[in-house]
C-alpha cells in the first residue's frame, strides 16, 4: 500500500487549483486515504499550507445534546421528548456544558478534532453546530454564525467545498439550499455554558440522500486522487443551484420517501401547501 505523504497532500491540492487565495470548507476522512504518514495532524497541515482559509465543523453534538423538554410541541420537528421532567433533569445532567475547548463530535471524524488541537485558534460557540476556521477570512466566516443562523459560516464562505473522501452525505452546503427554500428547519436542545437547557431553531435535517446530487455537480467537479481517497473540490455557489434546481423541480430531491418516521418525511412536510 503507497504510504501519503505530506508533498502527496499538498501537491493534490495544489493541482486541484487550491492556493492561498482559496477559501474552502473541509469534509474528510483520514481513513480514505490509506496510510498517511502523520495522520490527520499532516492532512491539517496541507490544508492550512495550501489554502488561505479552511473552515470545518467542530460540533460537539454527542456531548451537548439533549432531547426536548416534556410536552414541548415544535410541529414537524421530527424529534423526540424526555418522558417526564424527572428524565430531562436526568438526561440535562448527563451532557456536557459547551466550552469551547470541547472535542469535537466523534462523527466527524479524526481530521477537525486534530485541526482543533493544532491548527484553529477560533471556533464558534454553538451548543451543537459550531465551526472553526484558520486563515486570513477566518474571522470574518466564524463571525456569520448566530444561534438562530447556525449554517452563517457557510453563507460567509466565498470559495469551495472540498470533500476528502467522503460522499455529498456529508456535504453541508447543500442544506444550507435546503433552508434557503424553507425545509430541513429543526429545532434540537443543547445544554449550553451555563449549564441550562436551550433551545436551537433551523438545525439542518438528514442527508443519506444527497449523493442523487452528483450527475448535477459533475461539469462543476474537479477531482483526483491522494493515495485511495477521492478528492473533490466543488464551487460553493454551484453546490447551491444545484440544490435549488433538484428541489424546486421536485420538492422530495435528495429526502427518502419510504420512512415516514425519517427526518426526510418531515422536512418534506414543512413545505405545507406552497408545494
Amino acid at each position: 500500500m503507497h504510504t501519503v505523504t505530506a508533498a502527496d497532500l499538498v501537491d493534490g491540492l495544489q493541482q486541484l487549483g487550491l492556493d492561498r487565495t482559496s477559501e474552502v470548507i473541509v469534509h474528510s476522512s483520514l481513513s480514505s486515504f490509506g496510510y498517511v504518514d502523520g495522520g490527520a495532524e499532516a492532512v491539517c497541515a496541507a490544508l492550512t499550507e495550501v489554502c488561505g482559509t479552511v473552515l470545518m465543523p467542530g460540533g460537539t453534538w454527542d456531548l451537548t445534546g439533549i432531547p426536548a423538554p416534556p410536552g414541548l410541541v415544535r410541529p414537524d420537528n421530527a424529534y423526540w421528548n424526555a418522558a417526564d421532567w424527572s428524565e430531562f433533569d436526568e438526561k440535562l445532567s448527563e451532557a456536557t456544558s459547551f466550552r469551547s475547548d470541547l472535542p469535537v463530535d466523534r462523527w466527524l471524524g479524526r481530521v477537525p478534532e486534530m485541526f482543533r488541537q493544532t491548527c484553529s485558534p477560533l471556533r464558534t460557540s454553538h451548543p451543537l453546530f459550531a465551526y472553526q476556521a484558520a486563515g486570513y477570512a477566518a474571522e470574518r466566516i466564524l463571525e456569520a454564525q448566530r444561534p438562530d443562523r447556525p449554517l452563517g459560516p457557510i453563507e460567509a464562505l466565498d470559495g469551495d467545498v472540498l470533500l476528502l473522501g467522503v460522499t455529498h452525505t456529508s456535504n453541508t452546503t447543500i442544506h444550507l439550499a435546503e433552508q434557503q427554500l424553507g425545509r430541513s428547519l429543526f429545532y434540537r436542545y443543547a445544554k449550553n455554558a451555563d449549564g441550562l437547557w436551550i433551545e436551537l431553531p433551523n438545525i439542518p435535517g438528514e442527508s443519506h440522500h444527497f449523493d442523487d446530487i452528483e450527475p448535477v455537480l459533475r461539469p462543476a467537479t474537479k477531482e483526483l486522487r491522494i493515495g485511495q481517497a477521492r478528492v473533490r473540490r466543488i464551487p460553493k455557489d454551484a453546490v447551491l443551484a444545484a440544490t435549488r434546481q433538484l428541489i424546486q423541480a421536485d420538492p422530495a430531491a435528495l429526502l427518502c420517501t419510504d420512512n415516514p418516521e425519517c427526518r426526510c418525511a418531515a422536512a418534506l412536510q414543512q413545505l405545507g401547501p406552497v408545494w
